[in-house]
């Protein structure tokens, strides 16, 4: 008994949920002082969503994020609407059914005085009232959607801990979830968006805020659907996205932006510099690594005599603030940048008493990982894109 009754209270709606962390995404506002509007009439099987705000996509300083398929954490507010508990055909215990492409999903809803629900509702309904960035909570936790997997087609209900601040079951972890909305960030007029899913990097597909383009006829044993009634919400996830070159030296170097990124340098930065004197810019880069994205880099050296030691600090700046993503050397060597064939991937080179060597920055999804000293360098590669 004890068991069962922690299985159903699980899943209540407005229970204490994880602790916000604090890179979490701006919360909705308080609602005003007053008795709450009543809520509709129960219907079988679905939960009522209400009317308020929604802190769409990922803010720039919440990680992970993709900045060109997301809304930068704007607020949206939102009417409120119905939505299944469950994945058609809505029963717990039950197979989600798949193979089947948009059009027959929103029949299949039609047929039961539903519609197929706006990604942006799905969205609301995901993070809650608290606007979670994870159905339950800002803490990713594999476990309790069973992310950073396949997107199998499993059946409704098997983690009870899967469930969002609403109540509303089972988002992730599982197969893809149609939506009735177009793919408003560029591409072909079939394109719609869907939700939900799995896949081997959990922490970035599992945030309420991930969507992924598909072609609305496709069919697929990883994509099922999910109801929402009543009134649809307009509200629409349409960005502009902006691009231009890969990697782009700037001359002359922007001096205020350099010195911004350089009072923010990391601890282990100013360890390389040392006494060796003040600290010289001696090149900046903007690297776009994807659509909406622009990251600074600044190379730079502290020099006494014949000792040297150089290095790059990339960084990311919103308004007046910089936020440093990482810091890698380039030993005794002013520090030069090219671009791999994929945007994401820029190689640093640099050199010491050893000789030369090169260090791949790697850009996943907001953040940047620093490789160890590669010593073997191509020299067809060396000469390809180097700025």
């Amino acid at each position: 008994m004890p068991l069962v009754a922690w299985a159903l209270g699980a899943c209540k709606p407005g229970q204490e949920r994880d602790a916000p962390t604090e890179a979490g995404p701006p919360k909705a506002d308080a609602a005003p002082i007053g008795p709450p509007p009543s809520d509709p009439a129960p219907r079988s099987g679905m939960i009522w969503i209400p009317g308020g705000a929604l802190v769409a996509g990922t803010t720039p300083d919440s990680l992970p994020r993709v900045p060109d398929a997301e809304m930068p954490g704007e607020q949206v507010i939102l009417k409120g609407f119905y939505i299944d508990v469950f994945a058609y055909p809505n029963e717990e215990g039950a197979i989600r059914l798949t193979q089947i492409d948009q059009a027959q999903a929103a029949e299949l809803c039609r047929a039961q005085g539903k519609r197929l629900c706006s990604e942006l509702e799905w969205e609301r309904a995901c993070k809650g009232p608290d606007n979670f960035v994870y159905e339950y909570g800002d803490r990713y936790n594999p476990d309790r959607c069973g992310t950073g997997g396949d997107a199998r087609n499993l059946p409704n209900g098997l983690r009870v801990g899967c469930c969002s601040g609403f109540g509303v079951r089972d988002m992730h972890g599982g197969a893809w979830e149609w939506t009735s909305s177009p793919w408003g960030r560029g591409g072909g007029r079939e394109l719609v968006s869907v939700r939900g899913g799995n896949g081997q990097d959990g922490e970035l597909i599992g945030r309420c805020a991930n969507a992924v383009a598909q072609s609305s006829r496709a069919k697929s044993p990883s994509i099922a659907l999910r109801c929402c009634a009543g009134p649809r919400n307009e509200a629409e996830v349409s960005l502009h996205i902006e691009r231009g070159p890969k990697l782009e030296r700037q001359e002359p170097s922007d001096a205020a932006m350099a010195r911004l990124v350089l009072d923010s340098a990391p601890p282990e930065a100013g360890k390389l510099f040392g006494d060796l004197g003040t600290v010289k810019v001696e090149r900046t880069w903007l690297w776009r690594p994807i659509g909406n994205e622009k990251l600074v880099a600044v190379g730079a050296c502290a020099r006494s005599g014949k000792r040297s030691a150089c290095g790059v600090l990339v960084a990311r700046r919103t308004l007046n603030r910089c936020r440093v993503l990482a810091w890698a050397s380039s030993g005794r060597w002013v520090p030069s940048l090219y671009v791999d064939r994929d945007a994401r991937d820029v190689w640093l080179i640099g050199g010491d008493l050893r000789g030369r060597f090169r260090v791949l920055l790697r850009y996943v999804w907001g953040r940047l990982h620093v490789g160890p000293p590669e010593r073997k360098i191509s020299r067809i590669r060396r000469r390809r894109g180097r700025k």
